[in-house]
């Protein structure tokens, strides 16, 4: 009997950017336009040199990434993309995602060719209705263009889209968030992103923070617990703590993420979880590119965690996900009882922050606000268990509850 294929999500960093935003901690590039065409041969080479290792498993998301993969330029995708299924297992209804910027995206006919080459899912970088908040974070699109793209993408026949928006921006209100909502929904997207702003070090918005008016925690989370209620309303159903989707059009790929399905990257900062290893390539372009060629080290970082050791992963993940923990999965793939996160979970519903529903623990709204402190708790639960388990062990108590 045939053994069957395991599922397998690629990512494909696309490193290019037109003008890069002051907020953006993605290893990306302005001004290497120079690059692309060496890069594209990098990236088909690496990518026909592990295919391969991936002859078990079959390919059912395909995203790229950025940067703004989109501006790589329609040529340069197909070219990608036409390799990928040349040489992977494609399933016939992978779900192939095209992250762009909106300046990048209003020619229909380009779309159509990217649609006809296999392209079916497009991720537009929205952001903001507001043409003053774009400004102040260094996107160079306007409203304008986003109607203009989202118009194109619909005549060339797109039928998943979606759009990321950002809340917290410099001296946003929560009606300025309220009109970027309202503005997001009446395009009719079939998914949303919303994303806090992070002021990550060492991006020019972190340099210049002081001086920059930025809503307050307590403002921010009236935002978020807004955005919940109102795309819920909408018909936009919460799945992960920042995405909403209609029903049937959550991102299959980035739920790969939170399960602990298997995907593969490639491209300079692309990160991996392939082959029971955690890997990561170099923040570097040229050395990327020289090192496809010339066959050098690129990882900067590579671990192998043995399946009963995911068990961390499992619950930080998992906690992300409007899904939550299923005990009964817990247990049967790390063989311990899920009940050393019980007590701590009781005090989480307690405060509103938790719920039990069908037999799985899940994070309310106001859970998902304060997820980095639960988290921090479940993990201690598990931290403390362990230890109990290895001080059993150690006395030669074998009695104690597996």
């Amino acid at each position: 009997m045939k053994t069957p294929l395991k599922p397998l999500g690629l990512y494909i960093h696309i490193p290019f950017c037109k003008q890069k935003c002051c907020y953006c901690d993605f290893y990306s590039l302005s001004g290497r336009e120079d690059r692309m065409d060496a890069y594209t041969d990098a990236l088909c080479a690496h990518l026909s040199e592990t295919a391969p290792f991936a002859s078990g498993h079959l390919v059912d998301t395909v995203y790229f990434g950025g940067g703004t993969p989109s501006y790589l330029g329609e040529k340069r995708l197909v070219r990608i993309l036409k390799l990928i299924r040349k040489k992977y297992h494609v399933a016939k209804d992978a779900e192939i995602t095209l992250e762009a910027n909106p300046d990048s995206a209003g020619d229909w006919k380009m779309l159509r060719s990217l649609r006809r080459a296999g392209f079916n899912r497009l991720s537009l970088g929205m952001q903001s209705a507001d043409d003053q908040e774009l400004r102040a974070i260094g996107r160079i699109h306007t409203m304008e263009q986003v109607r203009a793209a989202v118009e194109a993408a619909r005549k060339a026949k797109f039928e998943n889209l979606s759009l990321d928006l950002i809340y917290g921006l410099p001296d946003q209100t929560m009606e300025r968030w309220q009109e970027t909502l309202s503005a997001a929904a009446a395009l009719d997207p079939e998914h949303l992103s919303c994303y806090e702003l992070k002021v990550e070090e060492g991006t020019p918005l972190y340099a210049r923070r002081a001086e920059t008016n930025l809503p307050g925690d307590e403002a921010q989370a009236d935002m978020y617990l807004y955005t919940v209620d109102f795309l819920s309303r909408l018909g936009y159903a919460q799945y992960e703590i920042s995405n909403f989707a209609k029903p049937g059009f959550a991102s299959r790929h980035n739920l790969k993420y939170w399960t602990l399905g298997e995907y593969a990257g490639f491209g300079p900062g692309a990160h991996s979880d392939f082959g029971g290893v955690r890997y990561a390539y170099e923040r570097d372009l040229n050395a990327y590119i020289q090192g496809v060629s010339s066959h050098a080290p690129m990882l900067s970082e590579s671990e192998r965690i043995p399946p009963r050791d995911r068990d961390t992963e499992w619950v930080m993940l998992g906690l992300r996900t409007v899904q939550g923990l299923d005990p009964k999965e817990f247990e049967s793939r790390f063989r311990r009882r899920f009940q050393c996160f019980l007590p701590f979970l009781e005090q989480c519903r307690a405060a509103g922050y938790a719920m039990e529903e069908a037999g799985r623990w899940h994070l309310t709204p106001r859970g998902f606000l304060v997820s980095n402190q639960v988290i921090g708790g479940m993990l201690d639960a598990l931290a403390e268990d362990k230890r109990r388990r290895a001080e059993a062990a150690a006395r030669g108590d074998f009695r104690i509850d597996l």
